[in-house]
């Protein structure tokens, strides 16, 4: 009888190695169950003061799965899991949203890691599903009053054109006026040009 024991014990043990290979990294599944049973009661006074915006909450919680670590000269990201592993939906589109932030460390963490994102391996097959929701996200970043917050916006659309190639160029309608917007500022010009530019190149011809 002991073959058999040895042979079901084996069996488990080659299960498990599976499950835990085919585990995709999900930061959002640590809320318990309860959290969505209990509405948050509504603040009257809410309305008045600045609500928190997507990004600095799902942080807040956990959601984010990459962390600002303070370098002695430069600060980098660490991954609590490697970003292959992440789903792009919804992590790009809550970094993408990430970048009308004009708080530490949310601007830096949604900045590096909208970049790290588009740089893992098949990141153009990720990405260009999510075009129609993503470009929407980076309109209103660009549109945006900061400069800084402009120019991360027109940063992201630049390497999110290089990862996705002509994809891109359907929904650049969307995007141009904010660009040209801009063009018309001194203190801009350059820096779109160029933009514009590396967008024609990575697209084909913009019309």
């Amino acid at each position: 009888g002991s073959n058999v024991l040895r042979m079901s014990s084996g069996i488990q043990i080659k299960k498990k190695t599976a499950a835990q290979k085919s585990k995709i990294c999900s930061p959002e599944s640590k809320s318990k169950p309860s959290d969505k049973l209990n509405p948050k009661t509504i603040d009257p006074f809410r309305a008045y003061s600045q609500p928190p915006s997507a990004f600095s909450a799902t942080y807040a919680r956990g959601g984010i799965p990459c962390r600002l670590v303070h370098g002695s000269v430069n600060h980098k990201l660490q991954w609590e899991c490697p970003p292959e592993t992440v789903p792009f939906d919804p992590l790009l589109l809550t970094l993408a949203e990430g970048l009308r932030e004009t708080k530490h460390p949310y601007t830096f963490v949604s900045k590096e890691g909208f970049k790290e994102l588009l740089l893992v391996e098949g990141a153009a097959e990720k990405a260009v599903p999510l075009l129609p929701r993503l470009v929407p996200v980076l309109k209103t970043v660009l549109a945006h009053a900061d400069d800084e917050v402009f120019g991360r916006g027109l940063d992201a659309i630049v390497q999110l054109s290089a990862v996705v190639g002509p994809s891109l160029n359907d929904h650049l309608k969307l995007l141009l006026t904010n660009l040209l917007k801009r063009l018309m500022d001194k203190k801009y010009r350059e820096k779109v040009t160029v933009a514009l530019q590396k967008l024609e190149h990575n697209g084909g011809k913009v019309s």
